[in-house]
C-alpha cells in the first residue's frame, strides 16, 4: 500500500468517526469524555476505536450494533 492510500484510508475513517459520534451513543460518550483537548487528536482516537470495532466485527462475524460495547 502506498503512502497516499494510507492517507486516504485515514481521512475516510476520520469522516466515519464524525458520523459515528452523531449516531452511536457509545462513541459520543467517548468523544465527550475527551472534550476540551485537541479536537483533531480526539477524532483520531475515535477513528482508532471505530477501526478496532470494525476489526472485531470482521473477526467474530457478528453485525455491529449501535450503542453496544463488547
Amino acid at each position: 500500500m502506498t503512502m497516499r492510500a494510507h492517507r486516504l484510508i485515514r481521512s475516510y475513517f476520520v469522516e466515519a468517526s464524525w458520523q459515528a459520534i452523531r449516531a452511536d451513543p457509545v462513541m459520543q460518550a467517548y468523544y465527550r469524555k475527551h472534550q476540551g483537548k485537541n479536537v483533531k487528536r480526539i477524532i483520531v482516537k475515535v477513528a482508532r476505536k471505530l477501526l478496532s470495532g470494525i476489526l472485531a466485527v470482521m473477526k467474530i462475524e457478528v453485525p455491529y450494533t449501535i450503542g453496544v460495547v463488547e
